[in-house]
């Protein structure tokens, strides 16, 4: 399988989920093995921060890289629809610390690559292929990501906030399902009794109805929108564990099986998974 690169620029405005600050982002075509890079054109020396689980430094209610100076917020749903797309190398300008939130999904990103359309280029893409399993486990959270063995990118995850809204979903990921239509447009979201204890830590500055569920437990969904699918939060979870899987700098020939995943663990499991990569 050779590596890829979109057609041409595609440009994103909006304002960030945490921050609530506004951000223009332009995603432009980038060389064989350039990989995932983000540049911010905001700051002196217009720095650059690739995306790889090493330059990970925040994991609270997202997925941040830091480079020296220079920061990148929230991440996750703009690599999950690169990385889900096939598409390996690209460089990422923004002009301010945090992705633009756009709907709570990464829709718009996968709809704006797929009209510009995706380049096959030269160089051979890179697999990260694991020969026995790797399990990581945060017993205070009950959270467990166990990656095993495969002849291609599975996910397959399950999520259990002890809802009665949520109440227990699954989705997974595999050749069959289709990304842009079936994941994608799955939204973030959050419970209500969270929302003040999440503003009091400088978080969800940008957040409303309009790019996020809010579950107001056990009433129901607070938003006026339907759900996309009936289990849309366990989907809008493994678009988040795809996002974190991207900083592997490879693509997958593995199983990666989370019970209730989250960020901090994910990456975690990112880690595992290059450390054992670098050692074999």
């Amino acid at each position: 399988m050779k590596q890829c690169t979109i057609k041409s620029p595609c440009v994103f405005k909006g304002k960030g989920i945490h921050s609530g600050k506004a951000v223009e982002m332009t995603v432009l075509p980038a060389p064989e093995n350039h990989g995932i890079v983000f540049q911010r054109i905001d700051l002196p020396g217009l720095p650059c921060v690739k995306a790889e689980i090493s330059n990970v430094y925040k994991v609270k209610r997202s997925t941040s890289l830091r480079y020296g100076k220079a920061k990148v917020r929230t991440t996750e749903h703009l690599l999950a629809a690169l990385f889900c797309l096939g598409i390996d190398n690209a460089l990422i300008r923004l002009d301010s610390e945090e992705l633009p939130i756009m709907d709570g999904s990464s829709a718009k990103f996968v709809e704006e690559f797929l009209n510009v359309g995706i380049m096959e280029q030269n160089a051979e893409r890179e697999y990260a292929a694991v020969c026995e399993k790797i399990v990581c486990e945060d017993p205070k959270s009950g959270s467990r990501i166990e990656i095993e063995p495969a002849d291609e990118e599975l996910f397959d995850v399950t999520i259990d906030f002890n809802s009665r809204v949520v109440g227990i979903q699954r989705a997974n990921l595999d050749k069959n399902v289709n990304f842009a239509e079936e994941i994608a447009p799955c939204r973030t979201f959050c419970f209500f009794k969270d929302v003040r204890p999440l503003l009091a830590l400088g978080l969800i500055k940008g957040g409303d109805l309009e790019n996020a569920l809010v579950i107001d437990e056990p009433k129901g969904y607070l938003n006026d929108t339907p759900l996309r699918f009936e289990n849309e939060c366990a989907r809008h979870k493994l678009l988040d564990l795809a996002g974190d899987f991207c900083l592997a700098g490879k693509h997958l020939k593995c199983k990666v099986t989370a019970y209730k995943p989250g960020h901090k663990i994910n990456t975690e499991a990112v880690m595992a998974l290059v450390k054992k990569l670098n050692d074999e």
